[in-house]
């Protein structure tokens, strides 16, 4: 994928690392071409059972490289990155039929809180830190974060962050909800390659089905999410590993999930 972007695949976990430490992993074009590439192979890679996205150096990422920005609107530029890369990437994250596990190891800000903001679980470092800093350079949200954030905090609560960017502590993000475990920044990385790995010898099928109904009953109406729990119910209990875990269940024992 390039060396702006690490990918990993080891016994069903993807592992997506963010490279660019020297810049703290701020967001140029070739980062995120490949970070988008990683995202989409591993959402489409059925060996892939999991994903951890995580990052090297002192931030998780700090959002567009905004000194390429600049170089950009000089040149009479737009913002065509949006549908060319933030876009993808967030829709990769929040839909591939897999769970995907955020280690916010630092700062993380504008974009780069927008795509932790899209995994389905989100450790961070007691050194870590989230703002939207859309609005202090003069624009909207991307990145999915009208989207996400509302959300984990409530519209009330999103307005303010949006409208007013701050840093916000890793130990008040807990308090928010913008992530759900904090821990000592040395005990990170092995907890959440401990989640990860668990999630990605758990039954995907399911986790997958848990992602979509998710998703679906935070815009339709009871009537149509009970219709379409019924549809993803009959999906997962179609699998192997819904056999598995019912068999492990009445025999006392641990299930063994294939991931099919």
């Amino acid at each position: 994928m390039g060396e702006s972007v690490l990918y990993e695949v080891e016994d069903g976990l993807a592992t997506v690392t963010l490279n660019r430490p020297e810049a703290m992993n701020a967001l140029d074009t070739g980062t995120k071409d490949a970070l988008r590439d990683a995202l989409v192979a591993a959402g489409s890679d059925r060996a892939v059972r999991a994903v951890l996205l995580t990052a090297r150096g002192r931030a998780f990422c700090v959002g567009q490289d905004l000194k390429e920005h600049v170089a950009t609107l000089e040149a009479g530029g737009g913002l065509s990155t949006v549908a060319e890369h933030y876009n993808p990437i967030t829709t990769a994250l929040a839909t591939m039929p897999k769970p995907v596990v955020a280690a916010v190891n630092g700062a993380a800000a504008g974009a780069g809180a927008g795509f932790a903001f899209a995994a389905d679980y989100r450790l961070a470092a007691d050194t870590a830190s989230f703002t939207t800093a859309f609005a202090g350079v003069a624009l909207s949200t991307d990145s999915g974060m009208s989207w996400t954030l509302p959300r984990l905090v409530g519209q009330a609560r999103a307005a303010e962050l949006l409208l007013f960017p701050r840093s916000v502590p890793a130990q008040e993000a807990l308090e928010l909800g913008l992530v759900h475990r904090v821990l000592p920044a040395e005990e990170l990385a092995q907890a959440a390659v401990a989640v990860a790995r668990r999630l990605a010898d758990g039954p995907t099928v399911a986790y997958a089905a848990i992602k979509e109904a998710l998703a679906y009953g935070a815009s339709h109406t009871l009537e149509e999410t009970l219709a379409r729990e019924d549809v993803l119910q009959a999906r997962a209990g179609g699998s192997a590993d819904h056999r598995e875990g019912v068999a492990a269940f009445v025999a006392k024992r641990k299930p063994h999930f294939e991931g099919r």
